[in-house]
């Protein structure tokens, strides 16, 4: 089975359109997140999801750390509590030191996280804008030229 056929059948394409627009809109939390660790494990292990990518070099990727990544990140969101998850801004050091316990993770683990999720939403808002302008100029006459 090819990987596209893998996803076709595996993934809800409806929850998958709306967490990409969640996600182009800059409106994902933590919860779409997991959402998307969810899906992704669907899709059975890496190492198979991997096989099937045209092109991707078998070695030099350390699949078993990726996977060990996506079971810490999926153990600190499910330490999260729904508030947390919904508004990652409230993770103070107390809340972040519950976090760490009660995912057997550290608070340098939690930091990482909450910093490569603001990195996201501030990626997404750029191309939001690129795409906004792509519209405005492509209403010009001459596509903007």
């Amino acid at each position: 089975m090819s990987l596209i056929e893998k996803v076709e059948s595996e993934i809800d394409k409806e929850k998958a359109e709306e967490s990409a627009n969640k996600f182009l809109e800059g409106k994902f939390d933590f919860n779409d997140f997991l959402e998307q660790i969810k899906q992704i494990r669907k899709l059975g292990p890496l190492s198979k999801i991997l096989e099937m990518i045209p092109g991707v070099p078998k070695e030099g990727i350390d699949v078993n750390k990726s996977e060990a990544e996506l079971k810490k990140i999926e153990a600190i969101i499910n330490s999260m509590t729904k508030e947390e998850r919904r508004k990652p801004r409230i993770l103070n050091y107390s809340r972040k030191q519950r976090i760490a316990k009660g995912s057997g993770t550290t608070l340098q683990d939690i930091n990482k996280l909450i910093k490569s999720y603001e990195q996201m939403k501030k990626m997404m808002k750029q191309v939001k804008k690129m795409k906004n302008k792509k519209s405005l100029f492509g209403k010009m006459p001459f596509g903007g030229l």
